[in-house]
C-alpha cells in the first residue's frame, strides 16, 4: 500500500469476496471443507494477528505481564495460554492514553497500522462509550459478513430493508447502511430508533416505500407493528414484511413474528467490536459461527476455563481478519451462550450456538439461582395479561439478603392481587427462585427501560450496592 492511499485503495475487495465467498460459494465452501482443513485456515491468520499484537503497547503489556514473550504461541493450539480482556482493559488504556488508547496501533508507523481510519463508538449501555476503530479492510469484511448472513437468511435484490438501528457516533447503524449497501442490492432506509424519526413517521415511510425487510432490534421493531395499527396500517396487508433480520435474544419469535403478519424472523449476534460473529441460516436452527473470521471459545463464567459444548458461558472472541489496526484476541464479550450439539440439517460444517442467553456482568444471583433479565420477555408472554415491557430491579436488605422485583406492563388492573400472583407464580416455575412482582400500566416503565429513546432497552436496574 501507497502512502496516503485511499480508502478504497487500501485492500483489494476481489481478494475479500475469495477469502469471504457469499451466497453459493459460502454454502459451497462449509458443505465440503473438513473441520481441520478449516482449522489451517484459521491457525495460518491467527499467526499473523499475533505477529502483529506483539508490535502494540496494549498487547505487550497485557502478554508480557501473563509471562508471555514473542515465539511462546506458535498458532491457535496456544492460543488458551493467552489471557482474555475485555471491555475493562480497553477502558483503562483509554484513561491512560486518551482519547484513543493504547490498544489499538494507529499510526504506528508500520504499513499495517498506516491506513485510513474508521473510527466510532460503543453505544455507552454499560457506561463510558468505548472506541472502537476499524481499518478499511477490517471494515468491510465486517460489513461482508454481515452481509453474508442476510442474503443467506433471504434479502435479495429489490427487498426495501427498514432500518431501525440508531447512529450518531455508535457503529450498529452504520456498518448495516454499509452492509446492504455495499454487498447486496436492495434499498436502505435508515429510520433509525425513534429518536431520528418519529414512529409514526416510520411506519408511514414503510407503506410508501414498500418495505420488506425490517433490520434491528426485536423490541422496537415490535413497537412499531402496534403504532402501525394504531395508525390504521394492518401489518400483513398495508406493509407487506416478509422478513425480520436482528438481535431477537429472548424475545418471543412466535409474537413478533404474527406482530407482522407471519414474517419469517432471522437473529444474528455480534458486537461493536467484532462486528457479525454468528446468524441464522434458511434452517433457522441455532445461529452458525463465522468461523473464517471469527474464533470463539464459550468460558465458564466463574473460572474462566473452557465448557463442554452444550454448556453456558461468556463468548469470547477472536477476529482472525484484524491483523492491521486494533488486532482482536480473546475478547471477552461477557455475553452468555452455548455451543449446539446437534448436528447441521444443512449439512454446514460450522459450529452453530444457541444465541444471546443474557450478560454475565447483568446476571444476578436470586438466593443461589442465575437469573439473567434479557430472559424473562419470552416467560412473560406466556401470560396473557402481559402488555410487552418490563424492567427488573434489584435491591439488598440491612441482612445482605438480594431480592428481585419484576415491574411488568399489564393489560389489567395493576391492583389485581391475582394477576401479580400469576406472574409470580409463572416466574417461579420457570425460574425456579421467588421474586417480587409490580404491576404497571401500559407505557408507564418507559422512562426506566429507555423504550422511546434507546435501541437497546434496560432491563436491569441495580440499586443493591447504593
Amino acid at each position: 500500500m501507497t502512502t496516503n492511499a485511499t480508502y478504497f485503495e487500501s485492500f483489494d475487495v476481489n481478494k475479500l469476496l475469495a477469502e469471504y465467498p457469499l451466497d453459493q460459494a459460502f454454502t459451497d465452501r462449509f458443505s465440503s471443507i473438513s473441520r481441520d482443513e478449516l482449522f489451517a485456515e484459521q491457525d495460518a491468520r491467527f499467526r499473523r494477528c499475533v505477529a502483529r499484537a506483539w508490535q502494540i503497547p496494549f498487547y505487550q503489556r497485557l502478554w508480557g505481564d501473563a509471562g508471555l514473550e514473542p515465539g511462546d504461541i506458535t498458532g491457535l493450539a496456544d492460543i488458551t495460554r493467552l489471557p482474555v480482556y475485555g471491555k475493562h482493559e480497553i477502558m483503562a488504556s483509554v484513561e491512560a492514553k486518551p482519547p484513543l488508547g493504547d490498544f489499538h496501533g494507529w499510526r504506528d508507523g508500520t504499513a499495517a497500522g498506516d491506513t485510513p481510519l474508521v473510527f466510532h463508538t460503543t453505544s455507552g449501555t454499560t457506561g463510558r462509550p468505548q472506541p472502537l476503530l476499524f481499518s478499511p479492510h477490517s471494515r468491510e469484511v465486517q460489513n461482508l459478513l454481515l452481509a453474508r448472513l442476510y442474503r443467506w437468511q433471504g434479502m435479495k435484490a429489490g427487498d426495501v430493508v427498514h432500518s431501525v438501528y440508531g447512529h450518531g457516533m455508535i457503529n450498529g447503524g452504520h456498518y448495516i447502511r454499509e452492509a446492504v449497501n455495499h454487498f447486496t442490492q436492495a434499498l436502505f432506509c435508515s429510520a433509525g430508533t425513534g429518536i431520528e424519526m418519529r414512529s409514526v413517521q416510520q411506519v408511514n415511510l414503510m407503506r410508501d416505500m414498500g418495505a420488506t425487510v425490517i433490520v434491528g432490534f426485536a423490541d422496537y421493531i415490535k413497537k412499531l407493528a402496534d403504532v402501525a395499527r394504531e395508525q390504521g396500517l394492518e401489518p400483513g396487508s398495508d406493509i407487506k414484511i416478509r422478513m425480520i433480520s436482528g438481535h431477537l435474544g429472548r424475545e418471543s419469535r412466535e409474537s413478533l413474528s404474527k406482530a407482522w403478519g407471519g414474517a419469517q424472523l432471522y437473529d444474528w449476534y455480534g458486537v461493536g467490536d467484532t462486528g457479525a460473529i454468528a446468524g441464522q441460516g434458511p434452517d433457522q436452527d441455532g445461529l452458525y459461527l463465522m468461523e473464517d473470521a471469527q474464533y470463539v471459545e464459550v468460558l465458564g463464567v466463574d473460572d474462566g476455563k473452557p465448557v463442554a459444548d452444550g454448556e453456558t458461558g461468556d463468548m469470547v472472541v477472536t477476529c482472525l481478519y484484524k491483523d492491521d489496526i486494533y488486532p482482536i484476541i480473546r475478547f471477552n464479550t461477557h455475553d452468555v451462550t452455548r455451543v449446539l450439539t446437534t448436528p447441521s440439517s444443512l449439512g454446514i460444517n460450522l459450529r452453530r450456538i444457541e444465541g444471546f442467553l443474557g450478560r454475565s456482568d447483568n446476571m444476578v444471583k436470586v438466593r443461589g439461582i442465575n437469573v439473567f433479565p434479557q430472559a424473562m420477555a419470552p416467560i412473560l408472554e406466556e401470560h396473557a395479561g402481559f402488555a410487552g415491557e418490563f424492567i427488573c430491579v434489584t435491591t439488598r436488605d440491612a441482612a445482605g439478603r438480594d431480592d428481585l422485583a419484576v415491574h411488568i406492563e399489564v393489560k389489567g388492573e395493576t391492583t389485581d392481587a391475582e394477576l401479580a400472583a400469576a406472574f409470580a407464580a409463572l416466574l417461579r416455575m420457570r425460574l425456579g427462585v421467588d421474586v417480587s412482582i409490580v404491576l404497571a400500566e401500559p407505557g408507564s416503565l418507559a422512562p426506566l427501560t429507555g423504550m422511546e429513546t434507546r435501541q437497546k432497552p434496560i432491563r436491569l436496574i441495580d440499586k443493591r450496592f447504593e
